[in-house]
């Protein structure tokens, strides 16, 4: 099936941009192209000017369902620092990058809690502090706060706003909720 066809889109350092549409319309296919999770089958994703073929370190991905990409046997120091152990950082320096991007999303007292001890907010802002003890310069959020409820949201995007200006980032967003993308981004792609 044919799903995204003549799409010719930039995303400049530091922008924020939400990608909305109905569902079945390529939006989450676009972003594990960009993210180097699917190769396309025509055409390239490029980061500067790197075709991007694999996953790339400067890229971290928060995906829609995060009570699926929280490992429940690990705390939540533990699932934030785990991706790391994978580029090879030692084990202070990964509890330290934890340490500090769990305090980046307001939860520097929760480190020791098992993601099933934390409301659905609180699981997603670790999932989003996963993605940015990795210290990326893109940030791609896949529908990240459509499985919390209305308040929690609004605090959530909040906080990704913030995280933005304070780190300068690059954000894309992909989400079914209009009033989001207008509220988050500096343009949005429909």
């Amino acid at each position: 099936k044919e799903v995204l066809r003549d799409l010719n889109l930039r995303v400049d350092p530091g922008e924020m941009v939400s990608i909305i549409g109905p569902s079945g319309a390529g939006k989450t296919t676009l972003l594990r192209c960009l993210a180097g999770l699917m190769r396309p089958t025509s055409g390239h994703a490029a980061l500067g000017e790197a075709i991007i073929t694999a996953p790339r370190p400067e890229i971290a991905v928060v995906f829609q369902d995060y009570s699926r990409s929280l490992l429940p046997w690990m705390r939540a120091r533990e699932n934030v620092a785990f991706p790391l152990q994978g580029r090879g950082v030692g084990r202070a320096a990964r509890h330290a990058a934890a340490d500090a991007a769990l305090a980046s999303v307001g939860l520097g007292d929760s480190g020791r809690r098992y993601p099933w001890q934390l409301s659905g907010g609180m699981q997603q802002r670790v999932a989003i502090a996963r993605a940015l003890a990795l210290e990326p310069e893109i940030l791609l959020m896949d529908e990240p706060f459509a499985s919390v409820d209305a308040q929690t949201r609004f605090d959530l995007e909040d906080l990704v706003l913030d995280l933005r200006r304070r780190l300068g980032i690059t954000v894309v967003v992909v989400t079914h909720d209009i009033d989001e993308s207008v509220y988050l981004s500096d343009r949005v792609v429909v």
